[in-house]
């Protein structure tokens, strides 16, 4: 299957689980929340729904596996530690901006969102100018 087509397909997973979930419960699909919401001191009354959706998040490569043999995720580009510092600047980063890029990207740019709007600006001007210091610098 072309990787266009794939990308699509994911696409509009994405966004139909956003929008179901915010039908069905009212709450918007911004995985840091979602996953901050499982760290204490946060009440237990919603963990079963965060933890349903963190598994679905898990298994669908799983399942893409198995129905054709790749589940499309490459291996890492750079060392442990990159990853590590990588995954903490992003938890910093979604704690100052309120929210990730699933959340304001994809949920808040669809209502068009001004707060949101502007966080995904720098989420991507972000983004760029880290590859280029990345790729290019270091």
């Amino acid at each position: 299957m072309h990787p266009y087509l794939l990308a699509l397909i994911g696409g509009g997973l994405i966004g139909l689980s956003a929008v179901l979930l915010m039908a069905l419960s009212g709450r918007v699909a911004g995985v840091s929340g979602i996953v901050g919401g499982l760290l204490p001191p946060k009440p237990a009354d919603d963990r079963t729904w965060r933890i349903a959706f963190i598994l679905g998040l898990l298994l669908a490569p799983t399942l893409l596996a198995i129905l054709t043999g790749d589940n499309r995720i490459g291996a890492p580009t750079v060392g442990p530690v990159m990853l590590v510092a990588a995954g903490l600047l992003v938890g910093v980063g979604t704690a100052i901006g309120s929210g990730c890029t699933s959340g304001h990207g994809i949920c808040g740019v669809s209502r068009l969102s001004m707060r949101s709007i502007a966080a995904t600006a720098t989420f991507v001007a972000t983004a760029m100018v880290t590859v280029f210091i990345v790729r290019h610098v270091l």
